[in-house]
């Protein structure tokens, strides 16, 4: 009897062994505690991706904040009240009338959202903003060269989507820690282990992006810039976004688009480190950072999994899935599938990982994935010959407190001679 909850994992620090237990009995387990029926082979997860129709996308945030409300106290009373002023929400709508978030809808909805925030992510403008990342890394990378300690994800994977996400966006350099806090209150609110002392913090934050952003659409309609905020919001592009609509998708894109830059790079140095034949493969054949990064995205991806509802009774590798039960797609689990990928839990930067659903599938798929591999080449372009004279410090790096969101809180380097 296997005994895992999608909100209480057993063991973070590896949860790799208890998804193979998964596959091997129980395929599609169900969490009495959570009340989610959790899909982890690989097969299985491409299935239930492939049919929104049959798995709605609705449960994306509902499992995450579920029971949320019925927590608050008389101390998060206040944080309440302020959240709900600086957004314009009104609690009495909110029950049927939910804000509309590109990541919790469905067709036909979905479909006239994604073609609206596309044009802020083609592959042109994509390509667009390299020369700026790499003027980030290469500012970030000074420290390395001064002999300190370096931390790769405080002074390199941290500020380098901070920065992207932020200037596309239109936002000025004096709110980078701005978006960055606002980012960690809203991941450890809703995915981490002390959610209860940390809602106060994610409902202030939520309100402070979601008040700011209105204020940057406001902005923009009035004066368009050269960034994504203004190609969003101006009608002469076509549909437009309206304010509740844009500050929902800043939120997913601020916290995706953080949380999976920063884990992919840390992830990927500590693998690499892990495996020094892998290091020194890539080191001598740059060639191979592209399908290194996908071979991290494979074997320790940045979000563990993500949720849908059941629209029917639906059977699932001999299991009943009932109406309106949450779904949990192990998406880290799929990506270790031995009925999928050979020996998978070997870190091989040379193979075909055709397939992986770290970015997901669909009509879903991460709107940026573009950008975090691009992120993800640069740094490790100026990276990997660094690593030849550097090695850990002494202590082990922990991974962040969520549940959802895999990454390390600190991965420091010092001087090969300085241990």
């Amino acid at each position: 009897m296997i005994e895992y909850d999608p909100l209480h994992p057993p063991n973070w620090q590896n949860p790799y062994p208890t998804y193979a237990r998964l596959r091997d009995e129980a395929p599609v387990h169900y969490a009495e505690q959570t009340g989610t029926y959790c899909v982890s082979r690989y097969a299985d997860v491409a299935t239930v991706m492939r049919d929104p129709e049959t798995f709605s996308s609705a449960a994306a945030f509902e499992v995450l904040l579920k029971g949320r409300i019925a927590q608050i106290g008389v101390r998060d009373a206040f944080e309440v009240v302020r959240f709900l002023y600086r957004t314009g929400l009104n609690p009495l709508r909110l029950r049927n009338n939910p804000p509309v978030s590109i990541i919790s809808s469905d067709p036909p909805q979905h479909d006239a959202l994604r073609a609206i925030v596309n044009r802020g992510f083609t592959p042109r403008q994509v390509r667009s903003w390299e020369p700026r990342m790499r003027e980030i890394v290469a500012d970030c990378m000074k420290k390395l060269h001064t002999g300190k300690a370096f931390d790769v994800v405080s002074d390199l994977a941290i500020p380098l989507p901070v920065a992207i996400i932020a200037e596309l966006l239109g936002v000025g350099a004096d709110r980078h820690a701005d978006f960055k806090r606002w980012s960690d209150d809203i991941v450890a609110g809703s995915s981490g282990s002390q959610r209860s002392d940390t809602f106060g913090p994610f409902l202030r934050s939520m309100g402070e992006l979601t008040a700011y952003m209105h204020k940057v659409a406001d902005e923009r309609r009035k004066n368009p810039a050269d960034d994504v905020i203004s190609l969003l919001v101006d009608p002469k592009n076509g549909d437009a976004l309206d304010a509740g609509v844009l500050a929902q998708f800043v939120i997913v894109l601020l916290v995706a688009g953080n949380e999976t830059t920063t884990n992919l790079i840390g992830n990927a140095t500590k693998a690499l480190l892990d495996h020094p034949d892998q290091l020194e493969r890539v080191q001598d054949d740059p060639a191979l950072i592209p399908n290194m990064v996908e071979e991290v995205l494979r074997y320790d991806p940045p979000v563990q999994f993500i949720f849908r509802r059941a629209t029917r009774p639906v059977e699932i590798a001999g299991t009943l899935i009932p109406e309106n039960a949450s779904v949990a797609i192990m998406l880290a689990s799929a990506n270790r599938d031995e009925r999928q990928f050979e020996d998978p839990d070997r870190f091989d930067i040379t193979r075909d990982t055709k397939g992986h659903m770290s970015f997901g599938l669909g009509i879903h798929f991460c709107l940026g994935a573009s950008v975090a591999r691009l992120e993800a080449r640069v740094a490790f372009e100026a990276l990997l010959p660094e690593l030849r004279q550097l090695q850990r410090a002494e202590g082990e790096s922990t991974f962040i407190d969520s549940y959802l969101v895999r990454g390390l809180d600190r991965l420091e380097l010092v001087p090969a001679s300085a241990v």
